[in-house]
């Protein structure tokens, strides 16, 4: 048996986590088995999952600029304990560059991986900056979910090496087929009839996901579709900025905070649409599952145009006013389709991304 070490700074339902636990289902643990460093504590929505499928989880420091030197002990003594491991396939962009050095001394296969496209904004995200430049000239190889999120952190010159590979945020399209019974049993359980139209966003509550702007998009829209409600699932650092939002739009009464869940495809089927408005992204797994389950999605048009796997996605403007997203909405048919097909045949089903990623594995561990 492989096993592999993957880095996150934390291990909630964030899109990365979602998409490696995504694989982690699916693959063969008779073969490859996952283990996990992350640098959050034990309340976490993926570490009983984790350890019920065999994997075990390593819980170092938090990530801070002056505990840095704390750190890269903590990651000598792991190496020196663990000659188990071959393969580091980390996650975390920041003080990667810190700690991949350290594993390739230790003779281990590295591996980084992008999901994004933007640190955001702020001294925190120069920093970032500069501590990831150096891992396009450290790692052994590299993977993003989209050409975007490659370019953004390793360049375009490593993008056209043999050493960079798409990794589609693939999702087990089985789950997530539309379910009429599963439709029924959750608007019971969270209160909706029937002849509401209910919109949905999956996502950390984080500035990326840009729930201001969605709340004042749903605050207008309520106003031209009056019978309507929005469930927001995720949890995260924004949650009081966005609960007095809602208070101070008057969007009480319309809105249901679900934090964050493990049953996205069940409740996928409670909703008519799907709002993303996001500032930024790699390739957005809940988008693909959105529309895995038929429902019509509007997204901003700063997400990469490769997660318009069907006619399903709208890409609009998020810097331009929230009148174009309530036109779009009024304007589009929101028809549940089945699209299951094209999103096998643009390679987003989980049995492929598996077969692919098994096989990497065993060729580079030698």
């Amino acid at each position: 048996m492989i096993r592999i070490l993957h880095v996150f700074g934390g291990l909630d339902m964030g899109g990365a986590e979602t998409m490696i636990m995504n694989i982690y289902r699916n693959i063969d643990r008779e073969k490859i088995q996952f283990d996990f460093v992350t640098h959050s504590g034990r309340n976490q929505a993926y570490v009983s999952e984790i350890e019920q499928l065999g994997g075990k989880i390593y819980f170092f420091p938090k990530i801070r600029i002056y505990n840095l030197p704390l750190l890269i002990n903590e990651w000598k003594a792991f190496f020196e304990k663990h000659k188990e491991y071959k393969i580091l396939h980390s996650h975390v962009r920041s003080y990667a560059s810190i700690y991949i050095p350290i594993a390739k001394k230790y003779g281990l296969k590295t591996i980084i991986h992008s999901h994004s496209t933007s640190n955001g904004k702020g001294m925190k995200s120069f920093v970032k900056a500069i501590l990831q430049y150096p891992l396009r000239y450290e790692a052994d190889y590299f993977m993003g979910c989209s050409k975007e999120a490659g370019e953004w952190l390793f360049g375009k010159r490593i993008v056209k090496s043999d050493r960079y590979f798409t990794i589609k945020n693939a999702i087990d399209t089985r789950r997530y087929s539309f379910d009429r019974v599963q439709r029924s049993i959750l608007r019971n359980q969270f209160g909706i009839d029937e002849s509401v139209k209910v919109f949905m966003h999956v996502g950390r509550l984080h500035e990326a996901k840009n729930h201001i702007f969605l709340l004042h998009v749903f605050a207008m829209l309520i106003k031209e579709i009056p019978n309507s409600m929005l469930l927001l699932v995720g949890d995260g650092e924004l949650l009081s900025e966005i609960e007095k939002q809602i208070e101070q739009l008057n969007l009480k009464s319309y809105v249901k905070m679900l934090g964050a869940r493990t049953d996205i495809p069940d409740i996928l089927n409670a909703a008519d649409v799907f709002l993303f408005p996001s500032k930024w992204e790699g390739l957005p797994v809940t988008v693909v599952e959105a529309q895995a389950s038929g429902l019509p999605c509007f997204v901003s048009d700063k997400i990469t145009k490769e997660v318009a796997i069907s006619e399903l996605v709208k890409f609009l403007p998020i810097y331009k006013g929230t009148q174009v997203w309530i036109d779009a909405i009024k304007e589009t048919d929101l028809t549940r389709k089945n699209v299951i097909d094209k999103i096998i045949q643009a390679g987003f089903d989980i049995k492929k991304s598996v077969e692919w990623l098994t096989k990497f594995y065993e060729e580079i561990n030698g």
